[in-house]
C-alpha cells in the first residue's frame, strides 16, 4: 500500500505540473512534449486504478494521435527553425530528464501493481473481497459498449463521422490556379473526343 501511494502522489504531482507548463510555456513545441508527458502520467493513474485497457487508449489514442496531430500544426506555424536548430544541443539535457522521468515511472508502475497484487492475496481470511471475474478489463468494457451502450455508442460514431466531414468540407477552398478532377466528364468521354489520329509527312513536325 505504501508503495502504490507514492507511485500515485508520484505520478499526480508530475501530471499537474506537466499540465501547468503546457499552459504556460510560450515554446508552442515545449507545450506539446510536456502534454504528452501529462498523458503518460494519467495513463500511469489508470494503471494504478487497474485499468490497464483505459491506460493503453490514453497512450495509443491521446500521445500517437492527437499529440502527433499537435506537433504537425506546431510544425505548420511560423516558427524561427534556424533558432530553435540551434538551440537543440541546450535542450537535449531537458530530453533526457524527461526520458528518465518515463522510464522511473513505468517501473514504479510495476513494481505497485506486483505489490499491490501480494498485499491482496495475502489479506486475511476474514475479509469481504469481491468474487474475481474471469473476463479481463478489455472483455468487461466491450461487453458493456456492445451490449448496454451499443445504440449510444454507434451514435457518438456517427457523430463523430458527420463533424468530420462537416470540418473538411468547411475548410476546403477551391482555388483557380489547381486543377481538379471531373469524374462525370472522364467516364463519358469517347475515343473521338480523346484520340486524334494525324498523318505526319516526313520531315515536318506536327502543328499544335
Amino acid at each position: 500500500m505504501i508503495l502504490a501511494t507514492i507511485a500515485f502522489y508520484f505520478f499526480a504531482a508530475i501530471c499537474v505540473a506537466s499540465a501547468v507548463l503546457v499552459v504556460t510555456l510560450r515554446n508552442p513545441v515545449h507545450s506539446v512534449l510536456f502534454l504528452i508527458l501529462a498523458f503518460f502520467n494519467a495513463a500511469g493513474l489508470f494503471v494504478l486504478l487497474g485499468a490497464e485497457f483505459i491506460a493503453m487508449t490514453l497512450v495509443v489514442v491521446y500521445v500517437g494521435a492527437v499529440a502527433v496531430l499537435f506537433l504537425f500544426v506546431v510544425m505548420m506555424l511560423n516558427i524561427d527553425k534556424v533558432g530553435m536548430k540551434e538551440g537543440f544541443q541546450k535542450y537535449l539535457p531537458i530530453g533526457g530528464i524527461v526520458c528518465a522521468i518515463l522510464l522511473a515511472e513505468l517501473i514504479l508502475a510495476g513494481f505497485g501493481i506486483r505489490a499491490a497484487a501480494g498485499e491482496a492475496a495475502g489479506a486475511a481470511s476474514g475479509a469481504v473481497v469481491p468474487p474475481a471475474s474471469t473476463l479481463t478489463n478489455t472483455e468487461q468494457l466491450g461487453m458493456v459498449l456492445y451490449t448496454d451502450y451499443f445504440i449510444l455508442f454507434q451514435s457518438a460514431g456517427m457523430i463523430l463521422l458527420v463533424a468530420m466531414i462537416g470540418a473538411i468540407t468547411l475548410t476546403l477552398r477551391h482555388h483557380p490556379r489547381v486543377k481538379r478532377q471531373n469524374v462525370g466528364d472522364q467516364v463519358a468521354r469517347d475515343s473521338k473526343s480523346t484520340v486524334r489520329l494525324v498523318k505526319v509527312k516526313s520531315g515536318e513536325g506536327v502543328k499544335p
